[in-house]
């Protein structure tokens, strides 16, 4: 699809920090905020000591800090990833049941999860390739894909291979259908909505190159 607006391309690639630290711009003040094992756990680090936001853990955790350094590590006190994290003041911490009670409940503002393919009608598929070598599992990132009152994924665009992450349709096992709010990759940010997908801002990749590259139809617009 030809872009009918050209937004500014930024000059190089996000690295994963870079997409944290958009994403953590990103999450409103005050927001609850669960952060999926792997990546998205880097999102605590960049976020303001002034933001608000209220991280929850799948593992029974609220107000979780960023990561433990160095003295600050306590094997005791993890995140469902288990890495090692820190605690703000008025951290609270719970049953593994209560937190799944607040992951479906719809007491989540923002989730934010990691992705194998996310499709243009925002169905996610995060949990299995169907590789030999895979142990699936899905985890609680189905209840948080459905409970949460937006999910944001956070991953690269392209595969080692250059195969796309966003797709028509997903191939892989569904996590949860038409649930996913906006899209952060390296090379672009991606809304999606009831009409499409809609590009909200491009890194190091020209709005056509990133159309040709995509067998999903796109519409940008300036941000």
């Amino acid at each position: 699809m030809t872009p009918t607006i050209q937004p500014t391309s930024d000059r190089a690639p996000l690295g994963k920090h870079d997409i944290a630290a958009l994403i953590a711009a990103d999450i409103p003040q005050g927001a609850f905020v669960n952060l999926g094992i792997g990546q998205p756990t880097l999102v605590a680090d960049h976020l303001s000591a002034d933001s608000g936001v209220v991280l929850h853990t799948e593992n029974g955790m609220l107000n979780m800090g960023p990561a433990a350094q160095g003295d600050e590590i306590d094997p005791d006190l993890t995140n469902a990833g288990k890495v090692p994290v820190t605690e703000l003041p008025g951290a609270a911490y719970f049953h593994h049941a209560d937190s799944f009670a607040m992951m479906r409940g719809g007491h989540l503002d923002i989730c934010v999860l990691g992705a194998f393919q996310v499709s243009s009608a925002g169905d996610l598929a995060n949990w299995h390739t169907g590789a030999p070598d895979a142990i699936p599992a899905v985890g609680g990132a189905m209840d948080l894909a459905i409970g949460a009152k937006k999910v944001f994924v956070m991953m690269t665009l392209f595969t080692k291979d250059g195969t796309p992450k966003l797709v028509p349709e997903c191939t892989y096992p569904l996590t949860g259908l038409g649930c996913v709010d906006r899209v952060y990759t390296d090379l672009a940010v991606f809304d999606i909505t009831p009409q499409g997908v809609t590009v909200a801002r491009t890194f190091g990749i020209t709005p056509d190159e990133l159309a040709s590259r995509l067998d999903v139809p796109l519409t940008f617009t300036d941000r």
